[in-house]
């Protein structure tokens, strides 16, 4: 497994549109790819619950990789974190 901790800069956190394209992005990967957000856990490939963790500017999330593509995938998620949230 392939862990991550991510700092959110957008004024807005996880809103619909990045949040949308994150999920885009943990579906082009086998692994299954959850978030974290202290107590709360989603499902990366599912929109309704990464929304629902409701996470803000400058909340710290945890990002875990699990599975036969976890390298490459965990690396293309941070990325994608840096570049748009």
């Amino acid at each position: 497994m392939k862990e991550f901790t991510y700092v959110i800069t957008d004024t807005e956190g996880i809103h619909a549109r990045p949040a949308g394209e994150l999920v885009k992005k943990a579906k082009e990967f086998t692994s299954s790819v959850t978030v974290i957000k202290e107590e709360k856990k989603a499902d990366a490939k599912k929109l309704f619950g990464l929304m629902g963790l409701g996470v803000k500017q400058g909340m710290e999330i945890t990002v875990q990789v699990e599975g036969e593509d976890e390298e490459a995938a965990a690396a293309a998620l941070e990325a994608f974190l840096k570049e748009n949230l």
